[in-house]
């Protein structure tokens, strides 16, 4: 059996990760803030954190079944959200929210916390630039996963009202 390449589930979205004047990173359509952290064509991944060890995450981009079984994409996503409970210890391979390569066994995820939203520069970065807190557009044309993981804001001003209630 041939090892099938790693395949994350990953969004793109055009526009900008900017950093708000409190710090919190966020996604935008248009310059909203004097910090750019990146531009243009961004890929969004999304990452599991780490049972206990809540500042990592991975990415994960092939899962292999303690039975054989190779899952990535959507299947491996698919997989880990609603059956992994059933297999602790299939092995997670992806990179961590700092870059590294990794394998982790299921058991060892957090998949009761919120899954985190990653920006990433291009397709080949595995470090993410920005671990936005939302996402400010008034269209609604974004990727599924990014608005089931990402709350949506029409404006900068109703994300500022929202988080300071």
């Amino acid at each position: 059996m041939t090892i099938p390449e790693r395949q994350p589930i990953a969004d793109s979205f055009h526009g900008y990760a900017l950093k708000h004047q409190d710090g919190t990173p966020f996604l935008a359509r248009e310059v909203l803030a004097e910090t750019i952290l990146a531009s243009g064509t961004l890929i969004v991944r999304y990452a599991i954190q780490y049972l206990g060890k809540p500042h990592w995450s991975i990415v994960p981009g092939l899962i292999a079944l303690d039975y054989g079984d190779m899952l990535t994409g959507e299947d491996a996503w698919e997989f880990l959200l609603n059956r992994s409970n059933l297999h602790p210890r299939a092995d997670v391979l992806g990179y961590r929210n700092d870059g590294e390569d990794e394998m982790i066994t299921v058991k060892r995820l957090d998949l009761a916390q919120p899954v985190q939203v990653l920006v990433y520069a291009d397709a080949q970065a595995t470090i993410p630039c920005a671990q936005p807190a939302a996402v400010i557009t008034a269209e609604n044309d974004l990727p599924p996963h990014l608005l089931e993981y990402l709350p949506r804001y029409s404006t900068l001003a109703e994300w500022e009202t929202a988080r300071h209630e």
